[in-house]
């Protein structure tokens, strides 16, 4: 008989777990195309002409990388760590093109936490409707608080 290992205590000044884990699903709309576009001027013909898109080897049109890294900003902004969090560095891999109207659901898990500073390494990997992982990295992230 096997027994569970003991949960980790929380590290640091943000009570939080290595080895915690937190995730947010959004499909991909040409809206968030466009307003993309808008944001960053990011107006490749990849994203925009199908018919660039279709001669290419993606075969059609495929969403700006940026709404697939993005996922990881509302998740340690709003989710884990939370409120108050940006990132220090990020090293992200683009493994497969992402397509309007892909689901796509963004993991980070607590890798290491700073016992005396609210400093979070976080792995991240972000997975399409079909189990497609299609960008993975590495995070490190730091969390102001209002004193």
């Amino acid at each position: 008989m096997g027994s569970e290992p003991a949960e980790t205590a929380p590290i640091g000044p943000l009570g939080l777990r290595v080895g915690q884990k937190a995730r947010r699903v959004q499909t991909v709309t040409t809206e968030h195309v466009e307003l993309y576009a808008q944001i960053t001027g990011d107006r490749n013909p990849l994203h925009f002409d199908p018919d660039f898109a279709a001669r290419t080897r993606f075969g059609r049109l495929v969403a700006q990388g940026g709404i697939t890294a993005g996922m990881l900003n509302a998740l340690v902004a709003m989710d884990m760590p939370g409120p108050g969090t940006v990132f220090m560095s990020q090293s992200l891999r683009y493994l497969a093109p992402v397509y309007i109207g892909d689901t796509l659901t963004a993991e980070i898990e607590i890798l290491s936490l700073k016992p005396d500073k609210p400093v979070c390494q976080l792995k991240a990997v972000i997975t399409n409707q079909n189990g497609v992982t299609v960008l993975e990295g590495e995070c490190w992230t730091y969390t102001l608080r209002p004193t």
